[in-house]
């Protein structure tokens, strides 16, 4: 009867209000999270390339930046369904549809500005090799670049040559030399980072070289490496647009059910 289909309607909204908030509440928390990680990433270290070099802004800032709208977002939808309150869920709605839109856009853009997006990246780790004693956050990327992909130098070890302190005509302890990352060693080797493997490399033949440093660049493995990460963004940026999208639907139907 006509009660008994007001109790089912009932209980259906009991549910979507609940589901709401939990929903809600994982990703409010995440969001702050990821804010109070990205705040002390950047109150801990200076931003990238603070010797001088033009780089991106530093990483941390867009973390913080990302879990603050996240966070506000996933409130509002909180606070909206445990509070029964419209406007705010309203709001909830409108965050997820702007970073559905957001989402999309940079996902066009990756794709339309991919060969702009590669020199970009190869014209900074070449920054990076110049200026590599020069910013220590320089030092690190190019340290775990050069160590993940086991390569040196952007195209070839000879990119080194750019470094003031590597060059062969430099007059300190460095000269002909390359960095310890550039170095080849046994995996289970946990050698310092500063060891002198590296010492007097640019001076030698490729034949003596490639017996102690690595000689490919890390340009073309890192180009390699950057399109099997972008398929499995792709996958789960899927996955986020999946959960976004059915929580806009739990949002809508609460609003329109007015979460009792």
């Amino acid at each position: 009867g006509p009660g008994k289909h007001w109790v089912l309607q009932e209980q259906q909204g009991v549910c979507l209000k609940y589901l709401t908030f939990l929903f809600n509440f994982v990703f409010s928390l995440l969001g702050l999270l990821a804010l109070a990680i990205g705040l002390w990433g950047l109150a801990v270290k200076g931003p990238l390339g603070s010797g001088g070099v033009a780089l991106p802004r530093d990483p941390m800032l867009g973390l913080a930046l990302g879990g603050l709208a996240v966070g506000a977002v996933s409130l509002a939808g909180c606070l909206g369904a445990l509070c029964e309150n419209a406007c705010l869920l309203h709001c909830f709605s409108g965050g997820l549809l702007a970073f559905l839109l957001l989402e999309a856009v940079l996902g066009a853009l990756l794709v339309a500005l991919w060969g702009p997006l590669q020199d970009g990246l190869e014209y900074t780790l070449r920054a990076a090799v110049a200026h590599y004693q020069d910013d220590p956050d320089l030092h690190f990327l190019i340290d775990q670049v050069q160590r993940g992909l086991q390569c040196c130098g952007v195209s070839s070890y000879q990119d080194w040559t750019r470094n003031l302190h590597f060059n062969c005509s430099s007059p300190g302890a460095q000269a002909c030399s390359l960095p310890a990352s550039c170095c080849i060693r046994p995996r289970e080797d946990a050698a310092a980072v500063s060891d002198p493997c590296g010492l007097g490399a640019l001076g030698l033949d490729e034949e003596a070289a490639q017996r102690v440093v690595h000689l490919q660049g890390c340009g073309p493995l890192l180009r390699g490496w950057l399109r099997r990460s972008l398929r499995a963004t792709g996958v789960y940026a899927i996955a986020v647009v999946a959960v976004q999208g059915a929580e806009h639907c739990l949002g809508q139907q609460c609003v329109s059910c007015g979460c009792p």
